[in-house]
């Protein structure tokens, strides 16, 4: 990774050359030894414009769109909402109506009200036994385009927070059939397709536009995020971008960004091969569950109602038990230090990565079997 824009700013903070430029912190990180003030440039000569890009950062993106299969791709440092409300601003215009995915993420709902947009909701698929939503399907897609006249815009959220993985395919065609583009909402999904342990990732479904977030499921500063779109909405979402992105992004961010990516052109099968096998080894563990159990029970198993599912979200039930979501974040965070991502009514998720360590799965399994035990 020498070429990488981390390596370039390093190189050019030991230049020796002084900022008469923002921003204040003049690059010493004497200041505060542990914050990346070295790295945290601005635009200069030779590390090109984000808004604008046709040096070092036009070649990030390249790489991010040659990874992932899109016509375009663009790197986001305000996060996924970004892009999702960058999107939707170019693909529908003001006082269209537009088709969302029961349970979207609030950037949806904002970018509707920010840009005028009357929404449809399209009511997700649920598994039976837990309640928990299982995303949309080709067929109510294509039952509320037939419903609900004028709809400009589809958008569906894949995978879902809790990991359910929709039939994208099957829903971009039934959208393109009347000629409405499709957002995904893949914020959770950018590890996808790099494994045949895991589903595909939503670029290839033929969605006009995609988002994902780096930062969620991948080695990646918090706010990184990349935003997938076909060739013939690039103009009008650059431009969307243009108005919604600072104008001032980090270079701590982006060099995040382009390290991701590098690190998943050159060694993905090996990261994903080690991360298939720690994920097996736990889900047979956790088979000597009685009062928990797991929504998704193994690496690539019958994935109940859904379509398919993200085997890296561990998603704990506790339905069976006398205790809620609630209680068993705080069990696990105050008797095994372990710190989980979500918790709600009946379950809990627990995420992990290619960056999860054979330590890490031995201490979550060994303490849900512990509690287990003991209801």
């Amino acid at each position: 990774m020498n070429d990488s824009l981390f390596n370039k700013i390093m190189h050019y903070a030991q230049s020796g050359v002084y900022p008469m430029h923002m921003p204040g912190h003049k690059r010493d990180g004497a200041l505060f030894p542990g914050l990346p003030y070295s790295i945290d440039i601005t635009e200069i000569e030779g590390f090109d414009d984000l808004h604008n890009p046709s040096g070092v950062l036009l070649e990030t993106a390249q790489l991010a769109a040659a990874l992932y299969g899109s016509d375009q791709a663009f790197l986001l440092v305000n996060g996924s909402t970004a892009g999702i409300l960058a999107a939707i601003g170019a693909l529908a215009e003001r006082g269209d109506r537009i088709l969302c995915q029961e349970g979207s993420h609030r950037s949806v709902a904002n970018a509707a009200s920010l840009f005028g947009l009357d929404v449809v909701w399209l009511e997700a698929l649920k598994d039976e036994a837990s309640g928990i939503a299982l995303g949309a399907t080709p067929g109510s897609v294509a039952r509320a385009l037939a419903e609900h006249s004028g709809i400009k815009l589809v958008v569906v959220t894949s995978p879902t927070y809790e990991g359910a993985v929709s039939d994208l395919p099957a829903i971009a065609a039934a959208a393109h059939e009347r000629g409405v583009p499709l957002l995904v909402d893949s914020a959770h999904g950018a590890h996808l397709g790099f494994s045949g342990g895991f589903p595909e990732n939503a670029v290839k479904s033929g969605a006009d536009a995609v988002v994902m977030s780096l930062h969620k499921t991948l080695p990646a500063l918090t706010q990184c995020s990349l935003l997938h779109v076909r060739r013939e909405h690039a103009p009008g979402i650059a431009r969307m971008l243009s108005i919604l992105q600072t104008s001032s992004p980090s270079y701590a961010l982006m060099s995040s960004i382009d390290i991701c990516l590098r690190l998943l052109d050159y060694a993905s099968e090996n990261l994903f091969t080690r991360y298939e096998e720690l994920l097996s080894v736990f889900y047979g563990k956790m088979r000597g569950l009685s009062s928990l159990s797991l929504l998704w029970s193994d690496l690539r198993g019958a994935p109940s109602a859904a379509f398919d599912y993200d085997p890296g979200k561990i998603v704990i039930l506790t339905k069976k038990s006398a205790l809620c979501g609630a209680d068993l974040a705080e069990m696990l965070r105050k008797d095994y230090l372990i710190e989980t991502e979500l918790a709600r009514g009946g379950y809990v998720i627990a995420m992990t990565s290619i960056c999860d360590t054979l330590e890490g799965y031995d201490r979550l399994a060994s303490a849900l079997l512990s509690i287990d035990s003991g209801l």
